[in-house]
């Protein structure tokens, strides 16, 4: 083999470079990713209902979808588990309005409804929407859901975080991104941050009215909060517990807003007159949350990746909203999750492996004090990620932090293959020119 390649040292080193510009080719169509998607073998579902939902309703809606997932897809789904609200000790804290679903699925298979992973999710999403108009679903892996929370602190793979201070404003390009991220392939799951329609009752006092009448704000702001707040008349004990005595309206007399408006308030000669009279009381749709990063108020549109790599839909999603939404002075969006993440590895990884190459050049020249050795051990550097980009790629695996990892470690073995080999070459050499001379001498002789 050595022979051949000698004799054949042009034909060998063009198929080389051939077969190195292919598999370079290959990696810059082959996609990245922060870390490879592990399958977890269960589902983790979050399930969103309309905004202001009480305890009970999103109780409903939790066990109504554990119903249909556990009738629709019987030989997929063996249990299915919610999870509403937070424990005592807070870690985790969740509105009302938001439940997890753990799905433990059965062996593969076992499957009659699905050939992966992917199509069931997709399949299960659709069934549960369908049955459920107006509550959202987002499927993803127990783990992985944990560790995007952990790390940007949302649930999606992919997290837009738009910026400004007009929340009007905010959910306007809210509304934009939400139309144009179902047009990339491969983003799934789409969630927009709520941070309105929570309704509230409003009251706006008539003042002309409670002067007529000999009242003033703060008295009238008291008969409201006692009657439908509740207000401490006085403890009670029992033992060594104390509890406060509220007192406030029972429960059929204040549950609408009529109740409000025919609530009486006393007046100064003793009199009583509807709440309605000095008052007008309305409905109005009111911010139900206000997210705020750096002092900054900030709306999150988030989506999860399926059967595709994250560099590649964010580039995508990057030049359709360049093209397609201009944002006012102020407001601007960030990319986040596990995106985020891979950007600010390969930040790293751009700056440190550089330097680690060069260093290891520089020891590679100490060592043979031979510009040309070093170089040829050098190549063995590149030459080595052949076979690590086509196992990849025969895999269907876009680049990953972890498969970097790999390569370094890759070129490692191949700088110290390539030392020994020019090691022992350099003894056989020397050897040679010691049994040289010792023939010149004795020939000599």
């Amino acid at each position: 083999m050595l022979n051949f390649v000698l004799n054949n040292a042009k034909k060998v080193l063009t198929i080389t470079v051939l077969i190195f510009g292919i598999s370079i080719f290959t990696f810059s169509r082959m996609g990245a990713e922060f870390i490879p998607t592990l399958d977890e073998g269960d589902f983790a579902a979050q399930m969103m209902v309309s905004t202001g939902s009480s305890v009970n309703y999103t109780v409903e809606a939790t066990t109504q979808a554990a119903d249909v997932l556990l009738r629709e897809f019987p030989d997929e789904v063996i249990e299915v588990v919610g999870k509403i609200g937070s424990s005592e000790i807070p870690t985790d804290p969740m509105p009302m309005e938001a439940s997890d679903i753990m799905i433990l699925l059965s062996e593969p298979d076992k499957w009659t409804k699905a050939d992966s992973k992917e199509e069931l999710a997709d399949k299960m999403q659709h069934t549960l929407e369908k049955h459920m108009v107006g509550v959202t679903f987002g499927f993803q892996q127990p783990i992985q859901m944990r560790f995007n929370e952990l790390m940007t602190g949302a649930r999606q793979d992919v997290v837009l975080k738009i910026y400004g201070e007009d929340l009007n404003k905010l959910v306007h390009y809210g509304k934009k991104l939400s139309k144009i991220i179902p047009t990339v392939q491969g983003a799934t799951d789409l969630y927009v941050e709520k941070v309105g329609g929570l309704k509230q009752i409003v009251i706006n006092y008539k003042r002309e009215q409670l002067a007529r009448y000999g009242l003033h704000i703060e008295d009238v702001n008291n008969v409201v909060n006692t009657a439908f707040a509740g207000q401490s008349a006085g403890l009670v004990y029992e033992g060594e517990k104390r509890f406060d005595l509220v007192v406030r309206l029972q429960q059929e007399n204040r549950n609408s807003i009529e109740d409000v408006k025919k609530l009486y308030i006393s007046t100064a000669d003793g009199t009583q007159v509807p709440l309605a009279n000095v008052a007008s009381v309305e409905f109005k749709k009111s911010p139900n949350q206000i997210q705020r990063d750096d002092a900054k108020r900030r709306l999150t549109v988030g989506f999860n990746v399926r059967g595709r790599d994250v560099a590649s839909i964010v580039a995508e999603l990057k030049k359709k909203i360049g093209s397609e939404i201009k944002f006012d002075t102020g407001y601007y969006v960030t990319y986040g999750g596990t995106f985020e993440n891979l950007e600010k590895a390969k930040d790293r990884l751009i700056i440190a492996v550089p330097i680690a190459l060069l260093l290891i050049f520089l020891l590679l020249y100490i060592t043979f004090n031979s510009v040309k050795q070093s170089v040829l051990i050098f190549t063995s550097i590149p030459m080595s990620a052949i076979g690590g980009i086509f196992a990849l790629w025969l895999r269907g695996m876009p680049f990953s932090i972890s498969a970097g990892v790999g390569f370094i470690a890759l070129f490692g073995v191949a700088v110290l293959n390539g030392i020994v080999l020019i090691a022992e070459f350099n003894r056989l050499k020397k050897e040679r020119h010691s049994e040289l001379d010792s023939e010149s001498h004795n020939s000599g002789i």
